[in-house]
């Protein structure tokens, strides 16, 4: 059981929170065999809302997959309120906004596509629904009168205790 994060860093245009729609937001990662090595071709989904029951235990995971190289069933789990928030005073800095709970993998790649809200700042208007595959996305607040942004999105994985 390996605890990794998945951190963010990102530019902020006039926005004051970035976050995802926790619980339901689906986290697309690519996944390693920690037995073999073999990297999944394509990006799984996992949702914390989201169950399935582990074959021989009475117990539920957010993944469940098999590796297609060496057959070995791993498991991933999004950890109970781990979602975290990337704020204005995170700028420049990489910040952890979830959590998994991996066994006999880990994640080597992120795709953020939908689901991520941003609140604007000075009370201004909160974005939902938000889709960041282009790493980047911009609109424009009528509230505050102004343009708002998120730009240069980057992330990493780290394992934490």
């Amino acid at each position: 059981m390996v605890k990794i994060a998945l951190q963010i860093k990102a530019s902020l245009e006039c926005i004051e929170n970035l976050y995802t729609n926790h619980p339901d937001y689906s986290w697309f990662l690519k996944l390693k065999c920690e037995n073999c090595g073999e990297v999944s071709e394509k990006f799984h989904d996992l949702t914390e809302a989201e169950k399935v029951s582990l074959k021989h235990k009475r117990s539920e995971t957010n993944l469940l997959i098999k590796c297609k190289l060496c057959s070995r069933e791993n498991s991933v789990d999004v950890i109970e309120g781990s979602n975290g928030v990337y704020t204005s005073e995170d700028l420049g800095k990489f910040k952890t906004i979830v959590i998994f709970d991996c066994r006999g993998v880990e994640p080597v790649d992120f795709e953020p596509k939908s689901g991520w809200i941003a609140k604007a700042e000075n009370e201004g208007k909160t974005f939902e629904d938000i889709d960041l595959s282009e790493k980047e996305w911009a609109d424009y607040d009528e509230k505050n009168q102004t343009a708002v942004g998120v730009y240069d999105l980057e992330w990493q994985f780290v394992k934490v205790k």
